[in-house]
């Protein structure tokens, strides 16, 4: 790892969240993916650290980034979105990078359909936070940050 990859978030949303705004903002708010993506790299600025952001809808596009962490960053804030629910391959590259992960969603899936009471990331995530709105993105940074200080 380089000594800038030291100081750097590696911030990745999964599928959908670029919709963030305008999908079903009953249950995701108002705020849009630049928005989050502002939040956490602000967060990210007040504990010394840069935070980079990709977001995708491609399955295979956030592996290859948590792959490339491995010697670009100092941990991962990631909402896989759907891919909470389906995805043994990004469970799967979390575990094989070995960097701290914190696992975040918007909504409070435990309150929500019986299918998003699954995680596979959750296993493999160093932390945990849902419900919590956008302002979870914030946590899941300071958390992050918290661990890679210890």
């Amino acid at each position: 790892m380089t000594e800038n990859a030291s100081r750097t978030i590696l911030l990745l949303n999964g599928p959908n969240l670029n919709l963030l705004g305008t999908r079903e903002p009953q249950i995701y708010g108002h705020d849009t993916l630049a928005d989050v993506e502002q939040l956490a790299r602000d967060t990210a600025a007040t504990h010394g650290f840069e935070l980079r952001a990709l977001q995708s809808n491609h399955e295979g596009v956030l592996i290859d980034a948590i792959h490339e962490a491995r010697t670009s960053a100092a941990g991962i804030v990631m909402n896989p979105g759907a891919f909470t629910h389906t995805s043994v391959a990004i469970a799967d590259a979390i575990s094989g990078v070995q960097l701290p992960l914190i696992e975040v969603h918007i909504s409070n899936v435990h309150q929500r359909e019986a299918f998003r009471h699954h995680s596979y990331v959750s296993p493999v995530a160093s932390s945990i936070i849902v419900g919590a709105g956008v302002n979870g993105y914030k946590l899941a940074v300071e958390q992050l940050a918290y661990l890679l200080g210890k």
